[in-house]
Formats: structure tokens, sequence, C-alpha cells
């Protein structure tokens, strides 16, 4: 049988073990651009399943043959291999994730060439949350003070993308609500923002056969100073409550519920003076699983026509902007899409393209499969590498619920 590679064997990445249950493997990689002043990590934990060993390991989950009509095309939808844990008891799955996480944020940290101690803030994306106090967990665990911002944001697939636009962007609707503005306030400050997912917990929790064949676990975090190595230029957030169900997600986070007519379905909620939830509602499974979706084409369906207006709202805001700085002309390096999977970003650059808009899409995170509020701040790390200095890129997000954030951003030294 043909093997792919696993993320574990790639260069440059720091391999260990997390003792809990029959020991965990992880990887990290750290990212660097001293140019920008900007670095992060990513990486993952679990064994790794490429697309020839995962039909055993969602039968085991399963309890019975996976059928071929239920077997998704992998390598066509972009992914090649991801990462999974063994059933543990909740206490185990907690421990778990806490190490992972304080790796993360620490070694995002020390990327940037901060330590811990310096980070002013925190905003992490992340679709199911192992405790309602996770963020606060590994921040102190990672050695950053009490005294720094934490911002947990729970909007799926969309979650780091919006923590950043938070930490960007004065104007959003969830900055408003507020008393004290978010991205007013991490101006100038150590900042990590990214997506944690301890999505293999998750999906323990599913017998939906796509959602077994396509989540996996990984992280990517990266280190920003608002307004010095990462400056807002134009965006746009939206949402448009999935009534039909198409992608049903349990909250196990707190949310009111209510929806209000013609009101957001976010939740702010001010913990305390320095922990901030933002929590999107969504359309839960009646059956009490984690998740329910529908296949890949229910997926385009429900991201693409509503993502490709945002897309194009955003990127006609910032011609917008440039008009207005004088730079009419200037290009965008690349776009970092969130990777649902290929054929929906292919789809989405072919709708663009019909609208005269062309955006250079790469797909980086095929090794990790759909990793939800991870894969953005994975992509971005991978091409972090070869950008520049002025360099503009457009950051897109989009997940259950259903939330997007499209926003453009100038890379500054």
């Amino acid at each position: 049988m043909t093997t792919t590679p696993s993320f574990f064997d790639e260069p440059n990445v720091e391999k260990g073990v997390i003792a809990v249950g029959k020991d965990i493997p992880f990887g990290l990689r750290r990212v660097t651009n001293s140019l920008l002043r900007t670095g992060g990590v990513y990486g993952t934990w679990g064994e790794s399943y490429d697309n020839q060993a995962l039909p055993h390991l969602v039968e085991k989950r399963l309890g019975a043959p996976l059928l071929d009509t239920q077997r998704l095309n992998l390598s066509e939808l972009g992914f090649v291999s991801r990462h999974h844990i063994a059933t543990l008891s909740p206490e185990q799955n907690l421990d778990l994730e806490v190490q992972m996480g304080a790796r993360f944020l620490r070694a995002a940290a020390q990327a940037c060439g901060w330590d811990p101690s310096e980070v002013e803030a925190v905003l992490i994306g992340m679709s199911a949350p192992i405790s309602n106090d996770y963020l606060e967990r590994i921040a102190r665990a990672a050695g950053i003070p009490d005294s720094a911002l934490k911002v947990t944001v729970h909007k799926a697939c969309d979650g780091s993308v919006s923590s950043l636009h938070l930490a960007l962007n004065p104007d959003l609707p969830e900055n408003k609500s507020l008393s004290e503005n978010i991205a007013l306030r991490l101006r100038g400050k150590k900042t990590l923002v990214g997506g944690i997912e301890g999505l293999s917990r998750f999906m323990n929790r599913s017998r939906d056969t796509n959602a077994l064949q396509l989540f996996g676990n990984a992280a990517g975090v990266i280190g920003v100073i608002p307004d010095e190595t990462m400056k807002f230029l134009a965006g746009r957030s939206f949402e448009a409550y999935d009534t039909e169900g198409v992608l049903q997600v349990q909250m196990n986070y707190p949310h009111t519920a209510h929806r209000t007519d013609g009101g957001l379905n976010v939740d702010v909620t001010q913990v305390s003076a320095t922990n901030i939830r933002v929590a999107g509602l969504m359309h839960e499974p009646e059956d009490g699983s984690s998740i329910s979706m529908a296949g890949p084409m229910g997926m385009v369906k429900l991201f693409v026509r509503t993502g490709v207006r945002v897309a194009r709202d955003a990127y006609q805001a910032y011609q917008a902007k440039l008009d207005e700085l004088g730079t009419t002309g200037k290009t965008l390096a690349v776009a970092i899409v969130h990777h649902a999977n290929y054929k929906i970003n292919l789809l989405k650059q072919k709708h663009l393209q019909n609208l005269g808009i062309s955006l250079p899409m790469p797909w980086l995170v095929s090794d990790f499969g759909n990793v939800s509020a991870a894969s953005n701040m994975i992509a971005f790390l991978r091409k972090l590498p070869d950008l520049k200095p002025g360099d503009h890129i457009l950051i897109d997000g989009f997940g259950a619920g259903t939330y997007y954030d499209t926003l453009a951003v100038e890379l500054n030294g």
C-alpha cells in the first residue's frame, strides 16, 4: 500500500510526545520573517492518517464498514493526510490540549523574538473548546501574564480570521459593542492571534461519515503588533444564518441561542476585564451529535455564493482604499483563504475571475485535512518567508453559522 509522508517527517519540524493516554505525538514548525518582524508556529498532534489508512479509523469510530458510496475522494478535495487521537477521558483531553495550546503560544511568541511575559493580548479562534476557560489556562501555562487581554472566538472555521479582524479593525460591530474597543486597545501591543483546533476529540462524538473523513487536529498562531507589523486597510464581515442546517455544529460554549430578526447572531461577552468571549450562533444537530454536514457539494452551495460576494465587497473596499492612499495599481501579493476543501476554493476563484478579480489563492495545507480556524494561519505562515515589507495580502475566512470575515492588510517591517 502506498503511503503519504506525514507532517512529522517534513523538514524543520520539532517533534515530541505528550505523556497522556498511550502517548500522543506532536510536531511544530516555527516560522520567522525578520524583515517583517513577524513570525509564528503551526503544527499538529495525534497519529498521522493518510487517505489510504483513514477508512480503517473511520470504521473503528463508526463501529461499522464505510460503504463505497460514503468514501470521499479526499485527494480531489485537496487533502492527503490528517491527525487524530484515540478516545481519551475528559480529564486526559483537557490535560493534552492545555499542554499543546501552551506550547503553541510559547513557540509563537518566541518565533517573533518575544518572551511570553511580553505578550499583551491573545486572540484565539476555536470551534469546540475543551473548557470555557481554555484560553486562560493555556496563556497561564505558557507564561503569559494574567493582565494580558484574552479573547476567545467561537465562529467555527472563521474563528482565527475573525480574531485578526477584531485585533485590527475598530469599526467591526463586535468592537463597537464593547466598552473598550479591542482594536483601539491593541494598537502597538504584542499580540498573538490564531486558531487551535482539537477536532479529533470533537469528531469522537459524530457519526457523520463526511466529517469523520475531512477534519483533524492542528493549530496555527502568529504574532502581530497592530498598526506596526500589520496594518488594516479594508475589509468586510458578514453573517447569513444557516436556517436549513446544511452544516450543523454543536455549540459547546455559552450562547444565548436567541436570534433577533435583523440583529447579529454573535454574542460578545465581557467575562472579566481581561477576558472576552465572542460566540456565534450555530444550527445544532437535533440528535445531540457534534456535527452533521451535507456532502462536499452541499458545502460548495453553502459557502461559495455568499463567500464570493463578501470577497468581492472586501476587494472593492480595498481598491477604494488604494485610491484614497494614492497607490492605485498596487496588487495583492497573495490571498490566504480558509481551506474548507479545494473545490470550494477553485470555484470561489473562478467566480471572482468572472467578476474581473484575480486573486492568487495557493493551496497550502493538504497535509492536515480541514482544520477549521487553524487553516488560515497555517497558510499564512507557509507563505510568510516569501513576503516583503509593504506587501498587501487578502485574508479570507468563512465558517459554519454562517460567518465570513475578509480583510486586506499591509505588512510593515
